[in-house]
């Protein structure tokens, strides 16, 4: 479990700068892990916590995250983004071309348009920005 942990870590820098915002989407670490101000502090980056179900107060109540909620809506790189830990059937401005971003799921939920699991054990263990994760799409579509 020590070299996981320590993988992560550094997969985590190595993919962040200490300038970026990270949204992590839930399910941060148990409260057996350790302590998470720790932990957070060895992590580069401006790092938002997206409440998880498995997110105890040890992890939600650290005062190194830049902010803690169970959902949130923004935009960036003119794309209109929903974010929290569970995915949903329908989300808001679906219509319109929002994208539904969520955890939880493990890489188990069957893709559909403009939804993505952002979680790190479906996306090789690191991190990943906006434009992989909507590039992740269009190759997957390439190999069919």
């Amino acid at each position: 479990m020590a070299e996981h942990d320590t993988a992560l870590i550094r997969n985590w820098n190595e993919v962040v700068g200490k300038e970026d915002d990270v949204w992590h989407l839930g399910d941060f670490m148990s409260a057996k892990a350790g302590d998470c101000t720790e932990l957070l502090f060895t992590l580069h980056g401006r790092k938002h916590l997206i409440v998880g179900n498995n997110d105890p107060e040890t992890t939600t109540g650290s005062e190194a995250w830049t902010s803690v909620q169970h959902y949130m809506e923004l935009r960036e790189d003119g794309h209109h983004l929903i974010l929290c830990h569970y995915a949903f059937r329908t989300w808001n401005q679906m219509g319109k071309g929002s994208i539904n971003l969520h955890g939880h799921s493990h890489g188990r939920l069957k893709p559909v348009p403009r939804q993505f699991d952002v979680g790190i054990d479906a996306r090789g263990l690191r991190p990943v920005s906006l434009a992989e994760i909507l590039e992740s799409r269009k190759s997957r579509k390439a190999d069919t």
